[in-house]
């Protein structure tokens, strides 16, 4: 979560779709299946994303930054789809492929599609590997994320004041593009904690909880704080990734000690949070 090189890194290079056992969820890579299934943690995602192909020059490249999003996000054409007017949005971007080969192929297979296929297949493929929720998620996934992602990948290209805009479209490409903008090139912003910090940090987290999940979050805090607010924005379902298990978001969280972390509650997989006294 600090290593942004390494985070595009892992929603660019395909993982090893393999698990040492049923609770070992590595074949998702970066992702949870909450994340496939609702989308969420995807504005991070994206941004991370605009952000490694928009700095690539002396200024910063927006419509490519776009051009990335789109062949990232590409679906193939349905066999039965009709040829689009004019004014309606393309969720098939092949034709992109030469000049980002490893999002998309000529197909117009995206990198995610391929990814959440290639963990379908993985799933149904090893039954001995992987648990019976995961399979049910699979199953899920292959009758309906094409339709899904299809859907969402038209809502994502649609302009803020568009008349179309919908209140409840939390996330579109012009948002991303803009905070891409703001935030600039990715950076690796990880480094490490005194060692005062680290033994107050040893003394005070539960023993339940890894030692490595408050140090992330402290060294998350501290990197991430603004200069005019004392909250941070926490990307829990990223952070879910991350770790490898939603047991971040369903059993670390709440157990924080309250006289370091003080949070908000989270919506849609983001929230905030203050790390006190350090």
């Amino acid at each position: 979560m600090l290593n942004e090189l390494t985070e595009l890194e892992a929603y660019t290079t395909f993982p090893a779709y393999t698990a040492a056992g049923k609770r070992d969820t590595a074949y998702l890579g970066r992702f949870t299946f909450d994340m496939i299934m609702d989308f969420i943690g995807f504005h991070r995602v994206l941004t991370i994303l605009a952000r490694g192909y928009m700095f690539d020059a002396k200024e910063p490249d927006i419509d490519r930054a776009r051009r990335a999003l789109c062949a990232w996000c590409s679906l193939p054409e349905t066999k039965k789809a009709a040829q689009k007017a004019a004014w309606q949005y393309e969720t098939t971007f092949g034709y992109l492929s030469d000049e980002f080969p490893s999002l998309v192929d000529a197909d117009g297979r995206g990198w995610f599609y391929r990814h959440v296929h290639n963990v379908i297949a993985f799933v149904k493929a090893h039954p001995e590997l992987t648990s019976k929720s995961a399979q049910n998620k699979a199953e899920s996934l292959k009758k309906g994320f094409d339709t899904a992602w299809r859907k969402k990948l038209i809502q994502l290209q649609i302009p803020i004041f568009h008349p179309a805009t919908e209140g409840a479209w939390t996330l579109r490409f012009d948002d991303v593009l803009a905070d891409a903008l703001e935030l600039g090139p990715l950076q690796n912003r990880d480094f490490d904690l005194p060692e005062d910090l680290k033994a107050k940090l040893r003394a005070h987290t539960p023993p339940e909880i890894p030692l490595n999940v408050t140090e992330t979050l402290v060294k998350y805090y501290i990197a991430n704080k603004p200069e005019d607010s004392d909250w941070v924005v926490l990307p829990v379902a990223n952070f879910n990734a991350y770790f490898g298990s939603t047991m971040f978001d369903r059993k670390w969280l709440p157990k924080l000690p309250n006289d370091m972390f003080v949070r908000e509650k989270q919506s849609n997989g983001v929230g905030r949070y203050i790390v006190l006294n350090i």
